[in-house]
C-alpha cells in the first residue's frame, strides 16, 4: 500500500514540487517500500531514528532534516543529511559550520520561519527572517537554499493558507536582494493535509508523512 500510495502522489504533484516522504517513526521496511514506490527524498525528525535506518539504505536517496535540531547532535545530523530544513538560530548555523568545515563539507540548509508566530514552536519570527540570514550568509560551511515553514497544526487546510502565502513573501523579498552566500531554490510548506494549498502558494518541496505511510500508531 504504501508504494502505492507514493506512486499516486507523485502523478499528482506538479513537475517542479519535489516529495519528502516524513519518516518520523517509521521502519526501514515501511521506507524501503516508499523508495519501490519513487521516493528520492526521505525526511526524519530524529537524528538517532536517521542514523539507524541510514546505516541500511545508504545514500541511494538524498535525506532532509526536518524535525528540530539539538546542537548535540549536529556532529552527526552533518554527516548523515544532505539537507538541514530547520535551521532558526545563529547559533545553531555557527555549531553546523564549524562542524561542517571538520568534515570539509558544505551545508546546505533552510531557514525555518516560524510563520503562525507560536511561542511554543521552533523557527525565526518572519520579522526577524531577513536579520538572521544576513548574518547567515556570512558563514562560509552552510549554503542557505530557501525557506522551510510548519504553519500552525490545524485540520483546516484553507487556515494556513495565509501562513503559506506570507513565507512565500519573505522567500520572494529576500531573493530578490540577490545576497552573497544564498541560492533560493526551495521553498518547503505544506505536510500530508495541507500540501495542496501549500503548493497552490509556491511550495515546491512538500513534506508528506500519514499519506504516505498510514497514520501513526501512537498519534
Amino acid at each position: 500500500m504504501i508504494k502505492e500510495n507514493v506512486e499516486k502522489l507523485l502523478q499528482e504533484l506538479p513537475a517542479n514540487v519535489q516529495l519528502v516522504a516524513a519518516a518520523k517513526t517509521r521502519t526501514t521496511e515501511e521506507i524501503e517500500q516508499a523508495i519501490e514506490g519513487g521516493i528520492e527524498i526521505v525526511g526524519e525528525n530524529y537524528v538517532q531514528e536517521a542514523e539507524r535506518v541510514f546505516k541500511i539504505i545508504g545514500k541511494r536517496i538524498s535525506w532532509h532534516f526536518i524535525g528540530h535540531l539539538q546542537r548535540n547532535k549536529v556532529k552527526k545530523a552533518v554527516k548523515i543529511f544532505d539537507l538541514i530544513e530547520t535551521l532558526d538560530s545563529k547559533d545553531l548555523a555557527t555549531e553546523i559550520n564549524q562542524l561542517s568545515a571538520r568534515e570539509n563539507k558544505t551545508m546546505p540548509v533552510l531557514v525555518e520561519i516560524n510563520s503562525g508566530r507560536e511561542k511554543q514552536k521552533f523557527g525565526v519570527m518572519p520579522e526577524e527572517a531577513l536579520k538572521l540570514i544576513k548574518e547567515l550568509s556570512e558563514l562560509k560551511n552552510i549554503k542557505i537554499m530557501g525557506l522551510m515553514t510548519m504553519g500552525p497544526a490545524t485540520g483546516e487546510p484553507e487556515e494556513a493558507r495565509p501562513y503559506f502565502k506570507e513565507t512565500k513573501k519573505i522567500f520572494d523579498n529576500i531573493a530578490a536582494l540577490d545576497l552573497t552566500g544564498l541560492e533560493m531554490s526551495y521553498l518547503s510548506m505544506g505536510m500530508s493535509n495541507s500540501y495542496r494549498v501549500a503548493i497552490e502558494e509556491g511550495a515546491n518541496l512538500v513534506r508528506i508523512g500519514s499519506k504516505i505511510f498510514g497514520e501513526r500508531q501512537n498519534d
